[in-house]
Formats: structure tokens, C-alpha cells, sequence
């Protein structure tokens, strides 16, 4: 039986991952902060469904002994680093503690992997927003990296910490840069989320208004659940390597307005404010170039745009109902 350990675990992309191991047949380990495991109603949430069949330890990626720690209890024959500040808003109000967490939390991550399991297989979770003010879309293996937020300059750095524990360690690492993915798991102070969680209570009668930033915002938006079966295949190459992980479609902050609201049987326009409060400094289109992800991992998206922003309107309506 393969042993995963899973730095956040308790997100969007760790839950699904977390459930695609175990269908696997692997034994899953989770690194998870001590405030997590003493409310496990709120911080747990989305994988509460798997607390029987996982393990947690208690750990942070501030603290390198006890990342060493869940290495060596763990002892696992994959590494999936996912933890990250994630939230590129907030990223422009913090960038000390995004820059400090995310650069060393995955440095002491490689660290502890070359000292305690060097012959495990290392998956780094990069970002679209590496590729930042990069021109000449769509974005592939080889595009420049131009980053323009702090995130975006944590996500180069661990890209590049990745690259050198393979080069020079011999660690067989693996880095894939994820365009925007999204589901029902996606946290709320996303933008999809939330227009999926007000369409829902417009619709339920709690809500009167949605107010929104700038509508022709553009993203390549795919679905979660497919894009962390890609980090799968990554690591089970016989050769590391990176990967643009994509479906090579933009659509609007309004496309996915329209069809959420749609869903419901209302028009958007009618329920819409623009808050130019909302409005965030956007880089060039990014749009991802995924072919080497299909010839190399077999891998396509096949959940259409659609059907995503559908099930996640969906999800939020009954949530409000239970």
C-alpha cells in the first residue's frame, strides 16, 4: 500500500485529492494546524466525510521540526505540498507573511523530504498567476514567468526550489501550474463562490443584491476534482517533471454570472451591482497550453465550464435548504 501525505489537506483541491488517493487504495496522512483539529465542525468541514479513513498531524509550514515530524511519522512514498496563502487579494495586503510562508514552508518541506524520504515523489502546486503580465497567451511549460503579485512571486520561488532539489539532490519533484479551478468546496471569499452562494439566496429570498467588480474579468476556469487527478499522474511518471495544467477556454466573470443566475430562472442584469471597490489590478490573459499534460499524462478536462458553475448554484441551494 502507497503512503500519501498531503499538505492542505483540509482545501478545496486537498479534499478531493484526499478522496482520489483513497479510492487508490493509498494510506493518507494530512498536515493540519492544531486549531483545525480542536474545531473540526468549522475547520474540517469539507473533509469530514474522510476523517475515519485519513490521519491528521498537527503541524504548520512555519515550523520546520514539525513538518520533520509528520515526515517521519508519515513516512510516505508521495508528497503532495498544496498548503499555501492562496487568496491573490490578499496577497497585495499581506505580501510579508505570503512571501514567508509559501517560500518557506516549501523549502523546509523539500528539506526534511531529502533528509527523511529522499526516494519519495514530491508534487509542488504552482500557480497560472507565475505567469502574470506574460504575453502571447496561451501560457505554456516554456512561457516567461512574469509574476505581479506576492503570491504569484511565492509560486516562481517554489517552482524554482523544486527544480533545484531535482537537479542538484536528485529528489524526483513535480511542479503543476494550475490555472483557476473551481467547485463546490471553493472558499467564499472567492469570486465564484461568491456569485454561486448570493445566486442562491437571491433566489431563496435572503439576499436582495449581488455586487460584483469589473464582469469582463477573464479566466481559464476548469474544475478541481479533474485537475487534482493530473497532480496524480504527475508523480506517477517514471520521469519528474512540470506541467501546465488547463482547459485552454476563457470565459467572464459575467459568462459565469449569466449562466448561475440562469440556473435559477433570473437574469442577471436584474440582480448585479458593479462596486468598482471590487475591481483588481488584472494582468495579461492567462490561458493555459496543456498538451503536454495529454500526451505525456493522458489527461483532458471534460467537465465543461457549464455543468461546473451549475453544480456549484446547485450545491449552494441545498445547503440553504438543509
Amino acid at each position: 500500500m502507497k503512503i500519501a501525505f498531503i499538505t492542505g489537506i483540509t482545501g478545496q483541491d486537498g479534499s478531493y485529492l484526499a478522496e482520489i488517493l483513497l479510492e487508490k487504495g493509498y494510506e493518507v496522512y494530512g498536515l493540519t494546524r492544531r486549531a483545525s483539529l480542536e474545531d473540526q465542525s468549522n475547520r474540517l468541514s469539507r473533509i469530514k466525510h474522510l476523517l475515519k479513513d485519513i490521519r491528521l498531524l498537527s503541524g504548520t509550514l512555519e515550523s520546520y521540526p514539525s513538518l520533520y515530524r509528520a515526515l517521519r511519522e508519515s513516512k510516505p512514498d508521495e508528497v503532495y505540498h498544496l498548503a499555501a496563502q492562496s487568496f491573490v487579494n490578499y496577497s497585495f495586503e499581506d505580501e510579508f507573511s505570503t512571501i514567508s510562508a509559501n517560500i518557506n514552508g516549501t523549502h523546509g518541506l523539500l528539506a526534511a523530504c531529502l533528509e527523511l524520504v529522499p526516494q519519495a515523489k514530491f508534487y509542488f502546486a504552482g500557480s497560472s498567476e507565475m505567469f502574470g503580465s506574460s504575453q502571447n497567451p496561451p501560457q505554456h511549460e516554456e512561457s516567461q514567468f512574469k509574476p505581479r503579485s506576492a503570491y504569484g512571486i511565492s509560486k516562481v520561488a517554489g517552482y524554482h526550489l523544486a527544480c533545484n532539489y531535482r537537479e542538484n539532490y536528485g529528489l524526483f519533484t513535480a511542479t503543476g501550474i494550475l490555472f483557476n479551478h473551481e467547485s463546490p468546496r471553493r472558499g467564499f471569499e472567492f469570486v465564484t463562490r461568491k456569485i454561486s452562494s448570493a445566486v442562491a439566496r437571491i433566489k431563496q429570498g435572503s439576499q436582495e443584491r449581488l455586487e460584483l467588480g469589473n464582469l469582463d474579468a477573464q479566466r481559464d476556469w476548469g474544475h478541481a476534482k479533474e485537475y487534482v487527478d493530473a497532480m496524480w499522474r504527475m508523480l506517477q511518471q517514471d520521469k519528474p517533471g512540470d506541467y501546465v495544467i488547463s482547459t485552454g477556454k476563457l470565459h467572464s466573470v459575467r459568462d459565469f454570472c449569466a449562466i448561475a443566475f440562469n440556473y435559477v430562472d433570473l437574469d442577471y442584469r436584474d440582480w448585479v451591482d458593479i462596486n468598482p471597490q471590487f475591481y483588481r489590478h488584472e494582468t495579461a490573459i492567462l490561458q493555459g497550453d496543456s498538451r503536454k499534460a495529454e500526451e505525456k499524462l493522458n489527461w483532458r478536462p471534460r467537465i465543461s465550464f457549464h455543468d461546473m458553475v451549475c453544480e456549484m448554484v446547485e450545491n449552494d441551494l441545498r445547503s440553504l435548504q438543509s
